[in-house]
């Protein structure tokens, strides 16, 4: 995997062997998986460094996903290990915007997967906007992920922060 995909993309979750149970008839990975593995994969990066823990939940915050959208680059093999990883793109007030790339071992990028995620107050289940505080980290983790630019057309957009 080159330096500048592990620059652009800093955040990476568990590697993934590939398993007879995670491919179609086709031989490759179903489809299913690229959302299970990509979507769910965030771990410590959601938690931890963007602040989504136990703690912000209890103070009735959350996030729901409002769009995603996956491209298929190359196709992942049974026996394959992949690797998800991910950078915080873009935030404002309201919506996160993440994008991410599934690589296998060869450094190719297989897959790019975008979210937007909305942040919610749970008790009107709206979004809402973000406290200073919590939205102050997520633009420093943004101005670092984003030092590199990604070589490949996203999708997704949210206003930038005015």
């Amino acid at each position: 995997m080159s330096d500048n995909l592990k620059k652009t993309f800093p955040y990476n979750a568990e590697s993934i062997k590939i398993t007879e149970e995670m491919c179609d008839l086709n031989g490759h990975m179903n489809v299913l998986y690229y959302n299970q593995l990509l979507g769910f994969a965030f771990g410590n990066f959601y938690s931890i460094d963007m602040g989504f823990s136990d703690e912000y939940f209890d103070l009735g915050f959350s996030s729901f996903t409002l769009e995603d959208n996956y491209r298929y680059m190359k196709e992942c093999l049974l026996g394959e290990k992949i690797l998800p990883r991910y950078r915080l793109h873009n935030v404002n007030k309201k919506l996160i915007h993440i994008a991410g790339v599934l690589t296998n071992e060869s450094g190719d990028v297989c897959a790019l997967y975008e979210t937007v995620l909305g942040h919610i107050d749970m008790k009107s289940r709206k979004t809402s906007e973000m406290q200073n505080d919590f939205l102050n980290n997520l633009l420093l983790i943004m101005k670092d992920n984003t030092k590199h630019p990604i070589n490949m057309e996203l999708r997704l957009k949210i206003k930038d922060l005015a």
